[in-house]
């Protein structure tokens, strides 16, 4: 498992450029697509299965790019970050983990929506359990998470899964359907 149990913003960033575990692996996204700020806690054998665990904020301000176009008036972000967010962290245990590859989101079993980030919340918090990490034939994670705006849950997600492949290539335009997963 890899050494490090916390990250800050800078560190992440790292990771996007692909300086944290090789151009090769998975990457986190670039700004503004980084839905984290910092990761607060992240170590294996624990949490709610005891295969390990990820807490992690963002912080939230009106300023943030999503406020200014959803909605015009009623500015709040859209769920699909928080999720894109929580898909980010359970792909990151499983880099961190040790296994190589690009990551790509591959399903949800269940999402369910209580509430709404606005731009007067001060920070989100996400609390990830992993359920499950297979390694061989292919890297896949799945994982549950919750994310809180200032304390209360909010979003609850069952069941993410993340795959890592090390024959993924981008292949300019061709058939989507051909990819290996």
């Amino acid at each position: 498992m890899g050494q490090q149990n916390s990250y800050t913003k800078n560190e992440l960033i790292e990771m996007s450029a692909g300086k944290t575990f090789g151009k090769e692996n998975a990457k986190l996204p670039q700004e503004p697509m980084l839905m984290v700020d910092r990761i607060l806690n992240i170590c294996e054998n624990s949490g709610k299965y005891g295969r390990g665990e990820i807490s992690a904020e963002l912080d939230i301000n009106p300023s943030l790019w999503f406020f200014h176009c959803h909605f015009k008036g009623d500015p709040v972000m859209p769920g699909s970050l928080g999720l894109d967010g929580m898909w980010q962290l359970v792909g990151f245990f499983l880099t961190w983990s040790g296994a190589k590859g690009r990551g790509r989101a591959l399903g949800v079993s269940d999402v369910k929506f209580r509430g709404q980030v606005r731009p007067y919340h001060k920070k989100v918090t996400y609390k990830i359990d992993i359920k499950k990490l297979v390694k061989k034939p292919s890297c896949v994670i799945w994982g549950d998470a919750e994310l809180y705006a200032d304390d209360r849950i909010i979003y609850s997600a069952k069941s993410l899964q993340v795959g890592l492949f090390e024959n993924l290539i981008y292949d300019f335009g061709g058939n989507p359907g051909l990819d290996a997963f």
